[in-house]
């Protein structure tokens, strides 16, 4: 079971990274400070608190603002096994996917989806199972070649052949 950590509409990077922190170049000590600026984070530490395999879960737009690839890095080296949204900004998509961080995007079905329920969740059928609820979402499954650079860590990783 993964814990959600959830968040609301046009979630920017400036808020899942603050552009403050960029000068770390080290992603694990930057990671310390994801969600730092959050209004949620007042309520808990996301950085502190979050657990590998847990699942952050999202409204409208999320990743929005600047292309920097630091947003979606900073939450794959927390452990978050994916992320959830109504929708995603593009460029926050793409670079979630080319460094194997898995994106569902799963439209308005994200409202039944509160903080701290217990998911279950099959990319590859495309089920979410709110398992404190016993409710199952359907929808569109990751595409194979999706899933597949996801396996493999990254793009880099998938065009190098690495598994």
């Amino acid at each position: 079971m993964s814990k959600v950590w959830r968040y609301g509409d046009h979630v920017d990077t400036d808020v899942i990274i603050p552009a403050r922190y960029l000068n770390i170049s080290d992603f694990n000590e930057l990671a310390e400070h994801a969600m730092e600026d959050s209004k949620e984070n007042l309520v808990v530490n996301f950085a502190a608190n979050v657990k590998p395999g847990d699942i952050v879960v999202a409204g409208k737009n999320f990743g929005c603002g600047s292309s920097r690839e630091h947003a979606p890095v900073v939450l794959k080296v927390k452990g978050v096994k994916c992320i959830i949204a109504d929708s995603f900004a593009r460029i926050f998509y793409r670079n979630a996917i080319n460094i194997g961080l898995p994106v569902l995007e799963i439209g308005k079905d994200v409202e039944q989806i509160e903080a701290g329920d217990e998911l279950d969740v099959d990319m590859a059928k495309g089920e979410i199972k709110i398992v404190n609820k016993n409710i199952t979402i359907k929808t569109k499954p990751l595409p194979e070649f999706i899933q597949k650079i996801a396996d493999c860590g990254g793009l880099i990783n998938y065009i190098k052949g690495e598994q």
